[in-house]
């Protein structure tokens, strides 16, 4: 999709830094031969792919405690306009971590961590750090860093193995986390360019925007899916930022926009809301292929197309 503008070798891919965070483990997972370069914060990542500094950027969309990443929903239906083209997801297993061991952990008067990752690890740290404050910081692996660089404000950080090791950290206690099923689902960002071809296991994201906010309003956006057997596998509600009370809807559908019905309920949004944010068509993770309900099929669609235009035409 991109056209390479850093030069060099391969790709050059930013992700949410610094080095040893999920992020990192994420960018690796997609794009193993590129370039990776760390970017202090998700806005930082997505800007370096505006402005062409990187070809492509990995960040965090959603977690399956947590639930959405909101700051990357809210950026990515910002302009100049981005595009999803992959996601992969990364088992979440956190570690505590400090510069030395202490006596007792009940001795950690502070610990600082990314706040989706003290919120996956809240009732550990009430049971083992009860006197321990949380400090949020920008990244699990920020909080590292700042500890090895000894201009932290806390004496323990929470992150991944992978950032002890990076940082020459003593890991006190490992996978700490409440749900040991977490997982972080990240996406690979591009600027808009030729979309790859739909591979029957393919997934859509969108932002929708309401005319007004009146009864039936969402009914009729939904309808749009449904009247065409279109399944959603996420559907959220994100303030517009415009005014008090005024929301759009973030969606991720099953099936490419190149697919008749898809396309079909793309133009049928475009009559009905304010606006409509192409986010991307992109292969899923898990690899399940899209069920296509009876007459609803792209060779449906032609059929039907045929037979009005015959009609028109006084057949």
């Amino acid at each position: 999709m991109s056209g390479g503008v850093t030069g060099g070798d391969g790709a050059v891919i930013a992700y949410l830094g610094p080095a040893g965070t999920f992020a990192e483990s994420a960018a690796r997972q997609l794009t193993p031969e590129d370039r990776h370069v760390p970017a202090h914060s998700v806005i930082a990542a997505l800007d370096m792919v505006r402005h062409g500094d990187v070809d492509a950027a990995v960040v965090p969309i959603e977690n399956s405690v947590e639930g959405s990443v909101s700051g990357t929903l809210d950026e990515l239906s910002a302009a100049p306009a981005l595009r999803i083209t992959a996601e992969t997801a990364v088992p979440v297993r956190f570690t505590l971590m400090a510069s030395e061991a202490p006596a007792d952990l009940r001795d950690i008067a502070a610990v600082g961590t990314h706040p989706h990752a003290s919120a996956q690890c809240r009732r550990w740290i009430y049971e083992n750090l009860p006197d321990a404050t949380v400090v949020p910081t920008s990244s699990t692996a920020a909080a590292a860093e700042a500890l090895a660089g000894g201009t932290a404000e806390f004496s323990a950080a929470i992150g991944n193995a992978l950032a002890a090791e990076r940082f020459g950290l003593v890991a006190l206690a490992d996978d700490i986390a409440d749900n040991r099923e977490a997982v972080t689902r990240f996406v690979r960002i591009e600027r808009p360019g030729t979309l790859t071809g739909p591979t029957g296991c393919d997934k859509t994201s969108l932002m929708l925007f309401m005319k007004s906010n009146r009864s039936g309003a969402l009914l009729e956006i939904l309808t749009e899916f449904a009247v065409r057997g279109i399944n959603m596998t996420r559907l959220e509600s994100r303030p517009t930022r415009h005014a008090l009370g005024e929301y759009c809807f973030s969606v991720d559908i099953e099936g490419h926009v190149a697919e008749a019905r898809i396309g079909e309920a793309l133009l049928g949004l475009h009559r009905i809301c304010a606006d409509v944010v192409f986010l991307g068509s992109y292969p899923r993770l898990d690899g399940v292929e899209s069920v296509v309900p009876e007459g609803l099929t792209d060779r449906d669609y032609a059929s039907a197309h045929e037979w009005l235009d015959d009609l028109r035409a006084g057949g």
